[in-house]
C-alpha cells in the first residue's frame, strides 16, 4: 500500500499547483502588483503582457553628448577641479559634465549639453592645459550603461508596467538606447523620459553685509535615504522624505547659518517663477529639472531643530508641491534618480503597436498552444493505446505549464511572443521526457515489485537529467548576452525544464508507480 512518504512528490506538485493558482488569480497576490494595466482594463489573471501581446510603444534614441578622449587627468581631485573649470568656461551646469580620470587608459571628458560643439569642447580643454587625442559626438560605454540602469529604474517605478530598456547597436556604429512600454503610446513614453528628474533644494536668504540675495543649494538628488508616497494632506500635495544621516548634519548646519534657525515666512509663489534665480525672499525652494515646484517658509519648530542641532537625530520632513502631478513626478524623480544625460528623440525612431494587433497575436498564440497540446495528446495516445497511462502523462505536462505560468505571474515577468514560444517548447520537451519514463518502465517487461520499478525509473531519470542539463547549458548564453527576444525564450525554457526535472517528472513517476503496482 502506498504511503504519504512514498508519494511526497505528488504532494509537492499539489502544493505548487495551489500556489500557482494564488499567484495567477488572487488579486494583488504578486508583491506590489495590482491589475495588469498594460493590457487595458481589468484582467482575469495577474499575468503581465509585454508590447507584443498588449500593444505599446518602442523608442530608440541616441544619448545627447560630446566626448573628448585621451585627456590626461591623473586623479579624482583633478577631475573635480577640471569639471568645475569646464562648467564655467562652457557655461553649462556641472551635472552636464563628467570627467573620468585616466587609470590604465586615457581619461575622458563628456559634455551632455547639445549646444556645446566639438570645437568648443576642444578649445575649453586646451585653455585649461589639456590636449585631447580625439573629440567626437556621442558618449562613452560607461555613460550608456548608466543611462540604461537609470531609465530602467525610472520605468520600473513609473506607470510603465512591463517596460524594457537596453542598449542597441545599429549599422554605421551608432549606439542607441531602446525603450519599450506596453499599453502606452510613444508620446506617453517620451513625456516620462524627456525630463532628467534633477531634484535640488535651495535656501534663499539675504546676505547681511551686501544685501544681495544668496541662493545656496542645501540638498541634492543623492541626499535622501527614504522617499514616501505622494499624497494630499489638508489640500496640500506633498512627499514625505528622510535625509541621509551625513547629509542631514550638513543640511542642519547650512540652514542654521543661513538664518533659518527661528523659522521663516515666505510670501513667494512658485508658479510665478521659472527659476530659483528670480526668487527674492527668505524661502526654502525645491526645484525639479530647474523649475521651482515648491517655494515656502520654514516652520518655527523645524527651524528650532536646526538651531539646537536636534534635526539630524530624526532627519525627516515633508516636501510640498503646487499640484498632485508635481508631487508624483517629484516622488518618481527621487525614487529613480536623475538620468545622466538627455536622449535625442529627434535623431531616434519610434513605433507603436496597436492593442488590436496585440490582441490578435494573443489569440493566435493561444490557438497555437492548444493545437500543440492536441497534437501531443494524439501522439501519446497512439503510442500507448492506454488511457490510464496517456491521460496522466498529458495532465502532468499541462501541470508543468500551469506552474510555469504561476512563476511568471509571481515574478511579474511580462510575457511576449518569444516567451510563448518557450512555453510550447516546454510542452514538447516535457512530453518527450514523460515518454522516456513510460517506455523504460512499461516496455521492458512486467513490473512485479517496487524495487524493479524504482530501478527502471532511475535509469530513465538519468537520461532525462542529462538532456535537461544539455538544454540549460545551451540556453544560458542566450540569457547572458543582450540578444533581445531570444533571452526571454531562453529564460522560460530554462525555468520550465527545471520545474519538470525537479517536480513534475518525479511526480509522474509516483503516479505511474501507483498505477503499475496496483495492476
Amino acid at each position: 500500500m502506498s504511503t504519504l512518504r512514498d508519494n511526497w512528490r505528488i504532494v509537492v506538485l499539489v502544493v505548487l499547483l495551489l500556489g500557482s493558482t494564488v499567484a495567477l488569480f488572487v488579486p494583488g497576490a504578486p508583491p506590489g502588483t495590482a491589475a495588469n494595466e498594460s493590457a487595458g482594463g481589468e484582467q482575469l489573471t495577474n499575468l503581465q503582457y509585454g508590447i507584443d501581446l498588449s500593444g505599446g510603444a518602442r523608442i530608440e534614441a541616441p544619448v545627447v553628448g560630446t566626448t573628448a578622449e585621451g585627456v590626461e587627468v591623473g586623479n579624482q581631485t583633478e577631475a573635480v577641479q577640471l569639471q568645475t573649470a569646464l562648467s564655467n568656461r562652457l557655461g553649462v551646469d556641472p551635472i552636464d559634465l563628467t570627467v573620468r580620470p585616466s587609470a590604465n587608459e586615457s581619461g575622458t571628458v563628456e559634455v551632455f549639453d547639445g549646444n556645446v560643439t566639438e570645437a568648443e569642447l576642444r578649445t575649453a580643454l586646451e585653455e585649461e592645459g589639456y590636449q585631447p587625442e580625439t573629440v567626437r559626438p556621442g558618449v562613452t560605454s560607461e555613460t550608456r550603461k548608466e543611462m540604461v540602469d537609470a531609465i530602467d529604474r525610472k520605468v520600473s517605478t513609473s506607470a510603465l508596467s512591463g517596460g524594457n530598456v537596453r542598449e542597441v547597436n545599429v549599422p554605421g556604429g551608432q549606439n542607441l538606447i531602446a525603450v519599450t512600454a506596453p499599453g502606452r503610446d510613444a508620446e506617453d513614453l517620451i513625456d516620462i523620459l524627456e525630463e532628467r528628474g534633477v531634484v535640488r533644494v535651495y535656501a534663499v536668504y539675504q546676505n547681511g553685509t551686501s544685501g544681495n540675495w544668496t541662493r545656496q543649494q542645501v540638498l541634492g538628488q543623492d541626499d535622501f535615504s527614504d522617499i514616501g508616497t505622494a499624497q494630499t494632506v489638508n489640500n496640500q500635495p506633498q512627499v514625505p522624505v528622510v535625509i541621509e544621516q551625513q547629509a542631514a548634519r550638513q543640511f542642519q548646519n547650512d540652514m542654521a547659518d543661513a538664518g533659518f534657525g527661528g523659522g521663516a515666512s515666505c510670501a513667494v509663489e512658485a508658479s510665478e517663477h521659472e527659476s530659483v534665480d528670480t526668487i527674492n525672499g527668505t524661502c526654502l525652494v525645491t526645484t525639479l529639472n530647474g523649475e521651482p515646484v515648491f517655494v515656502g517658509g520654514v516652520d518655527p519648530g523645524l527651524g528650532q531643530s536646526f538651531a539646537d542641532g536636534t534635526f539630524a537625530n530624526d532627519p525627516q520632513f515633508v516636501m510640498t508641491t503646487t499640484s498632485m502631478d508635481e508631487a508624483r513626478e517629484l516622488q518618481l524623480s527621487l525614487d529613480a534618480g536623475q538620468l545622466p544625460a538627455d536622449l535625442n528623440f529627434e535623431d531616434g525612431s519610434r513605433s507603436t503597436l496597436s492593442p488590436a494587433l496585440a490582441d490578435q497575436f494573443r489569440t493566435n498564440s493561444l490557438i497555437t498552444g492548444l493545437l500543440a497540446v492536441l497534437a501531443v495528446s494524439l501522439v501519446v495516445y497512439v503510442r500507448y493505446r492506454r488511457r490510464e497511462v496517456a491521460l496522466p502523462m498529458i495532465v502532468t505536462a499541462l501541470t508543468e505549464v500551469y506552474i510555469l505560468l504561476g512563476f511568471v505571474a509571481l515574478a511579474q515577468y511580462p510575457l511576449n511572443l518569444s516567451h510563448l514560444a518557450g512555453f510550447i517548447a516546454v510542452i514538447g520537451t516535457g512530453v518527450d521526457d514523460l515518454i522516456i519514463i513510460g517506455d523504460e518502465i512499461l516496455q521492458q517487461g512486467e513490473v512485479g515489485t517496487a524495487r524493479v520499478f524504482q530501478s527502471r525509473f532511475r535509469k530513465a531519470f538519468w537520461v532525462i537529467g542529462a538532456a535537461a542539463a544539455t538544454t540549460i547549458v545551451a540556453m544560458v548564453p542566450l540569457v547572458g548576452f543582450p540578444l533581445g527576444d531570444l533571452s526571454g525564450f531562453a529564460i522560460i525554457t530554462i525555468v520550465g525544464v527545471l520545474i519538470g526535472v525537479l517536480v513534475t517528472r518525479p511526480a509522474y513517476g509516483d503516479i505511474l508507480r501507483n498505477l503499475v503496482l496496483d495492476e
